[in-house]
């Protein structure tokens, strides 16, 4: 993270930015109770699971709230 970031919401915060970490788990759930039946490792996932192909980090504007991934912030960030 090397890159310099500015929220394309309010326009003027390149400073304040909360870093959200996903960490996707991967699991089967009793559709009428809600509870968690099997958990699977990205490895074993069944034929009919898709793993997760989101993005890693998202970002959170830390004066206006807006959370965007993290490329929307770098590429206003770029902009002069």
């Amino acid at each position: 993270m090397t890159t310099p970031y500015r929220c394309p919401n309010c326009k003027t915060n390149k400073s304040r930015f909360n870093l959200i970490r996903q960490v996707p788990q991967s699991v089967k759930m009793d559709p009428n109770t809600g509870s968690i039946v099997e958990e699977y490792s990205s490895e074993s996932l069944q034929a009919f699971h898709m793993p997760y192909r989101g993005p890693e980090l998202r970002v959170q504007c830390a004066a206006c709230g807006l959370i965007e991934d993290e490329r929307t912030f770098v590429k206003f960030g770029e902009m002069k």
